[in-house]
């Protein structure tokens, strides 16, 4: 218990920004050798950066006072400021900056405004500023993609990158969005638009260091990747099976609005209604990712890696009988347990599976949420944060079809219950399952047949309890 209580509370970072808040006012810059962030800093109403932090990544720099003078030396390029004066001398040329130059505390500050015709001097190559989204390119390092939508079933939207790309991504109501912030993802096609019904859109947009790209949709959609992260499917989850009729559930309601209009309308996390399941699909959620490692197994073994590989063979399994499933972290990415409980509730699953590994006891254990004592409703609303309340019987269900299939084989197995989220923010049946080795070898964990063997058990079990729990609904 302490360990998968750990775990979970790790589950808070979005993917890997750069330093500064979204809020912060920051330049992002692309070059072969990183990619980073400067923060921006206002004197009398203009944007101004410091020059030796926006060089240093780059390469050998450094930099010297005397009195007003400030001496910059970059690889083997040397220039020199002076404090109030709008012109610097770069190979003992004239450089225009346009705006007085500004020594603060040793520190030199250059107009965000001359960084396109300053750099390409201290750079010695092509330079490329966006100014108005603060994106700075040094050489040919630019990303670009196509976006081809086959009209499968379901629909797919096919986005190829030049390079690999780890966007954070956000689902809401009728919009996937991805924001690169680290990638410098650039297109010269602010709208795109395809013969679709379900995804008859998208749109590209930059601002503030990042770009963003807007998957609309007209169903619930989910991103996956592969192809080393150069590729992700836009799939429209909505067509994954037939829907099946089933009775409403009452809305979710978001923390603090008793009486206000069904949150389906708000657009913050537990803004999506409690669903009415459609089809008979699982949601498998491999927990972590990104910075966020989860437990360090041994050595280099990592809790998300674990994790990832279980979650993608249990969708495997459940597919081969014949169960739609979708993994909802199907690559090295962060995801904050809101994003994951929307995510599931967007996609209207049976059950809801989240994916721990862990190093102490052996087998697995499987937990049910525990909510606080009463867990009351606002009215005709469920609040978020007791969203798992009316299926909590249907989730101890699962659990235990789970469990007897799991001793069926001789896998050491305790059930147990515990107030973790994001169970207690979905709105269907939802366990969570923490897998330890079976024997003394921990490093079974990361073995394909040790996790073949267990997705296969697992799915087995997790099918034995179909009937119960549309039954449930």
């Amino acid at each position: 218990m302490p360990i998968l209580a750990g775990s979970l509370t790790l589950i808070v970072l979005l993917a890997a920004l750069p330093a500064g808040s979204a809020d912060e006012k920051h330049i992002s810059i692309y070059a072969p050798s990183a990619s980073y962030s400067v923060p921006v800093a206002d004197h009398d109403g203009r944007e101004y950066i410091g020059l030796l932090e926006l060089l240093e990544p780059l390469g050998n720099v450094s930099a010297k006072t005397d009195g007003p003078r400030w001496k910059l030396r970059f690889r083997d390029t040397d220039a020199e400021f002076i404090q109030g004066r709008d012109r610097a001398k770069v190979r003992g040329k004239e450089a225009a900056l346009f705006r007085p130059f500004i020594l603060e505390n040793g520190r030199g500050l250059v107009p965000v405004a001359a960084l396109s015709s300053l750099l390409p001097k201290l750079a010695g190559g092509p330079v490329t500023f966006n100014e108005p989204s603060r994106r700075l390119f040094i050489g040919n390092v630019a990303t670009r993609f196509t976006a081809d939508l086959s009209h499968t079933n379901p629909t797919r939207l096919i986005l190829n990158f030049s390079a690999p790309v780890n966007p954070t991504i956000a689902t809401e109501p009728g919009r996937l969005r991805m924001t690169f912030r680290r990638e410098p993802v650039v297109s010269s096609a602010p709208t795109m638009r395809f013969d679709d019904p379900i995804i008859p859109s998208a749109s590209y947009s930059e601002g503030n260091g990042a770009a963003e790209l807007d998957i609309n949709s007209t169903a619930p959609i989910m991103a996956s990747f592969s192809n080393g992260n150069k590729t992700i499917t836009i799939t429209a989850i909505a067509q994954a099976a037939q829907a099946t009729p089933s009775p409403a559930a009452p809305p979710v309601q978001a923390p603090g609005n008793a009486g206000a209009p069904p949150v389906s309308n708000l657009p913050a996390p537990g803004a999506a209604p409690i669903p009415t399941p459609r089809h008979y699909v699982i949601v498998v959620d491999a927990s972590h990712g990104g910075d966020d490692h989860g437990v360090s197994l041994a050595g280099t073994l990592l809790e998300k890696d674990v994790a990832l590989g279980i979650a993608r063979r249990l969708r495997q399994e459940l597919e081969n009988r014949g169960v739609s499933a979708l993994v909802i972290r199907d690559s090295d990415t962060n995801l904050t347990a809101d994003q994951r409980a929307i995510f599931t509730n967007t996609s209207r699953p049976l059950l809801y599976v989240a994916i721990h590994a862990a190093s102490d006891g052996h087998g697995v254990r499987l937990y049910t949420s525990l909510l606080p004592a009463g867990a009351p409703n606002n009215g005709p609303f469920t609040s978020w944060d007791i969203a798992q309340f009316p299926f909590i019987a249907s989730s101890q269900s699962a659990a235990a079809a789970v469990a007897a299939e799991l001793r069926r084989k001789q896998i050491p197995n305790r059930t147990l219950r515990t107030p973790l989220r994001p169970l207690n923010n979905v709105a269907t049946a939802a366990i969570a399952l923490e897998v330890a080795p079976i024997g003394t070898n921990i490093g079974d964990l990361a073995s394909p047949p040790f996790q073949q063997s267990l997705a296969a058990i697992l799915a087995d079990g997790i099918v034995s309890a179909r009937a119960r729990l549309e039954a449930s609904r």
